[in-house]
């Protein structure tokens, strides 16, 4: 079968952007160096095995490549008619964390499914499901909004229903990052600027209520104002994090010699990861993080831009938009410019579900560069 459906990818696109490859590989083999050093105290204290978070996350990696060689080979007409299938697993997947027995809760949120111990995050699919239907409806719809029934309030209420769904597992931050991706999308799409008012005025209350309803999220937003506020309970993790990143100066202590990845920070193998890169290459490695997620935006986009399928360019450019805001977002996290989220760093945090949907992404982007050269319309 999957033969058959990589058979069917167009012989005559252009070469692929082999840079833009580089950057994706470059990018997990400085998270995995990172990983490693930040991990190896904690799983040899909790799990006696120095390699426990290593050794998942290379399995994880070669899954990864498997689905984004999938993604890379399979023809856009393909993923546009299979469509249908993808939706109705994606949603069905994002209710089974509801069905006792197979739904598990990980600090407090039950975003988690587990079928015959293969652990998955179904919200992390929904990222990349939700990219291939908003890139195939605004490819159809090509800039026409005069129904603004079909063209804007259906697939509105589409992102916002799944949305929902995502909240309801108590994962308020992948919900609102899967709205602000959508958001994206629809902009990208050129529709015009007044629905963008519209729908804010009108989701802005339900948005304070999802907080407001919710004591963690109300002492999240408290404690990042005021980190002394609880410094034994919601603000310890980020003021620990923020001592590591200090810690590190300008040229960092060394890869493998940080000290606050042993006990200081929790989850530092998780959404903290990035803490380990910080501290560790200090202020310069900051700097060379951010300037390769920058030449990983610049290429991704400019691949978006440039391919002469609009479906492609919809779905590259909500995959580009996902990898890079995500990586801002979790940085931010760290570094206290935003309230703490469960949103991991791409290509740097343990954890397959994130990890092979990243790859996926970047197999999308990486089939529209076999588009960016071609001379045709742009026609789906």
């Amino acid at each position: 079968m999957v033969r058959h459906i990589i058979a069917k990818k167009n012989i005559h696109s252009e070469k692929y952007d082999f840079v833009f490859a580089m950057s994706v590989l470059l990018l997990f083999g400085v998270g995995f160096a990172t990983l490693y050093s930040g991990s190896i105290h904690y799983a040899q204290r909790f799990f006696d095995n120095h390699l426990y978070f290593v050794g998942k996350q290379i399995k994880h990696f070669i899954a990864g490549i498997a689905a984004m060689m999938i993604f890379l080979f399979i023809d856009f007409s393909t993923i546009r008619k299979m469509l249908p299938v993808i939706m109705l697993i994606t949603l069905v997947l994002c209710l089974l964390p509801f069905v006792p027995g197979i739904g598990e809760e990980r600090n407090g949120a039950s975003r988690w499914v587990n079928i015959a111990g293969f652990m998955f995050q179904p919200s992390e699919l929904l990222k990349l499901s939700l990219i291939l239907f908003l890139a195939n409806f605004f490819d159809k719809k090509n800039g026409n909004y005069d129904q603004p029934l079909l063209s804007v309030i259906t697939p509105f209420i589409i992102i916002s229903g799944f949305s929902f769904l995502v909240y309801l597992e108590n994962d308020f931050s992948s919900s609102m990052f899967i709205f602000f991706i959508g958001a994206l999308m629809f902009f990208i799409a050129n529709v015009p600027i007044w629905w963008f008012i519209k729908g804010f005025l009108s989701f802005a209350p339900i948005f304070i209520l999802m907080i407001i309803t919710k004591e963690y999220r109300m002492e999240r937003i408290l404690s990042f104002l005021d980190p002394s506020r609880s410094p034994l309970d919601s603000g310890f993790q980020i003021q620990a994090a923020l001592n590591a990143l200090t810690s590190g100066g300008v040229w960092g202590l060394g890869l493998g010699n940080g000290l606050r990845k042993i006990a200081s920070v929790p989850e530092i193998y998780s959404d903290f990861i990035f803490v380990v890169w910080a501290e560790e290459m200090g202020f310069i490695g900051v700097l060379f993080y951010l300037a390769l997620l920058a030449f990983f935006a610049v290429f991704g986009y400019r691949i978006a831009f440039g391919c002469k399928n609009r479906f492609g360019a919809y779905a590259a450019f909500g995959a580009v938009s996902c990898i890079v805001s995500q990586s801002l977002v979790n940085c931010a996290v760290v570094s206290k410019m935003i309230p703490a989220t469960g949103i991991p760093l791409p290509f740097f945090s343990s954890g397959g579900s994130s990890l092979v949907v990243t790859f996926c992404l970047c197999g999308l982007i990486l089939n529209a560069s076999g588009y960016v050269n071609k001379k045709e319309n742009m026609d789906g």
